[in-house]
């Protein structure tokens, strides 16, 4: 118990190191989600108002204050005099709702316009640069007028509630709370659609893994009995052949010939367990060839043990020594490699839900990355590191299951 809590305690740094790393990287890479989802040709008020909607409008991990997009960088040299008041126009893209802001110039005057009665005001602020000013709830800042600033570009920037008040530690309360946040394309909260998905991936890939492993434990104990002979090359040239084919040529083989040609299976779609059974036989054929010689071998490294020896000299039958003894002993490494792919149960195989329509979290995965649904995306990885760290404390304990010399500290 001690050694599970402590491994468990160990997942706590792991975890919020995956956090940030991808939280950061998803935003570096992924762009502006409001472009992506509203499209480039949107107005910048719409961007505005889908940044404020999500979130995205905060600093990524921490600060006072954060770009908004009425303005951005301007050139100082490519703003407009008034000659009425001889300061420079700030091409507003829109008008500025109540909030705290700030400018890097050392007077500003406002154009404010009350929202419920259209009534129009100004009001000038002075100080060194740079400026802060409020809008008041009620009004909207539609015009400002700023003396030249001493940087080269103008920047205007929006007041959040404080340091912390970022979209990191918004994230963090969300998900301390359960909250993985809302998809973008689909409208519901991440939860459930990672629910809704979970069943047929696991549908999938359970059959996959399990039918897998025992076809190819029982081929590769085949082989460690026969080692040498012609059953044995036969089933490794075949192994080598399945590896050499490419997982693709597999999925689109399957689908002509048997499922368009000879119409043994269905094509598309997931109606009822008879659409599963065609991408089972692929997942399973597909990987039959690296899980035999993997497993022959981890069983090839005990049959030559002393202990097999003074099995055979005591009159053991050979298929007991096999099953009884050498598979026994052989089980450490084996479920070490079965416990790389137990995470992908859940979260889905990409290549083939996208083939045969099956809607598990691969293709949710696959259709996030396409539509820029970051907190779908953020959720799925979030999901695999957590099960990748979770398997890996369930294999230790295995370990000292399954071999009573391992001592787990």
């Amino acid at each position: 118990k001690r050694y599970i809590v402590k491994r468990l305690l160990e997942m706590i740094p792991t975890t919020f190191g995956v956090l940030v790393l991808t939280f950061v990287l998803f935003h570096v890479v992924g762009g502006s989600p409001a472009e992506v989802v509203l499209g480039k040709n949107a107005s910048s008020e719409a961007l505005a108002a889908f940044d404020a909607r999500h979130g995205y409008d905060r600093p990524l991990l921490a600060g006072r204050w954060s770009r908004i997009r009425a303005l951005g960088d301007v050139p100082r040299e490519t703003l407009a005099r008034r000659p009425e008041s001889g300061l420079l126009r700030l091409p507003l893209t829109y008008s500025l709702p109540a909030g705290l802001y700030r400018v890097n110039a050392g007077r500003v005057l406002i154009g404010l316009r009350e929202s419920a009665t259209g009534a129009a005001d100004e009001a000038l602020v002075d100080g060194p640069a740079p400026l802060t000013f409020a809008v008041r709830e009620g009004w909207t800042a539609v015009t400002l007028d700023i003396e030249g600033p001493s940087a080269p570009r103008v920047r205007l920037e929006k007041g959040n509630r404080g340091l912390l008040d970022s979209q990191f530690v918004h994230y963090l309360t969300s998900l301390a709370h359960g909250d993985f946040g809302l998809s973008i394309e689909h409208r519901l909260p991440v939860a459930q659609v990672l629910r809704e998905g979970v069943g047929p991936s696991l549908a999938l890939t359970i059959p996959i893994l399990a039918g897998g492993t025992l076809v190819g434990v029982m081929l590769a104990l085949l082989c460690a009995a026969w080692r040498g002979s012609v059953t044995d090359r036969a089933v490794l040239i075949l192994s080598t052949v399945l590896m050499s084919v490419n997982y693709v040529v597999w999925v689109l083989a399957g689908q002509f010939l048997l499922a368009f040609k000879a119409r043994l299976f269905p094509l598309w779609g997931f109606e009822s367990a008879a659409y599963l059974v065609l991408p089972v036989l692929i997942g399973i054929v597909s990987g039959l060839g690296r899980d035999v010689r993997f497993y022959r071998a981890a069983i090839l490294d005990e049959v030559f043990k002393p202990y097999v020896r003074t099995a055979q000299a005591k009159g053991v039958s050979g298929a007991r020594i096999m099953v009884r003894h050498v598979l026994r002993n052989s089980l450490i490494p084996i479920v070490t490699y079965v416990s790389l792919s137990v995470p992908f149960l859940f979260t889905g195989s990409l290549m083939l839900e996208s083939f045969f329509g099956i809607p598990g979290l691969g293709s949710v995965s696959l259709n996030a990355i396409h539509s820029s649904d970051m907190a779908v995306v953020r959720a799925v990885v979030i999901l695999g590191a957590l099960l990748y760290q979770l398997v890996n404390v369930a294999t230790d304990v295995c370990y000292a299951w399954l071999d009573p010399r391992v001592r787990l500290r």
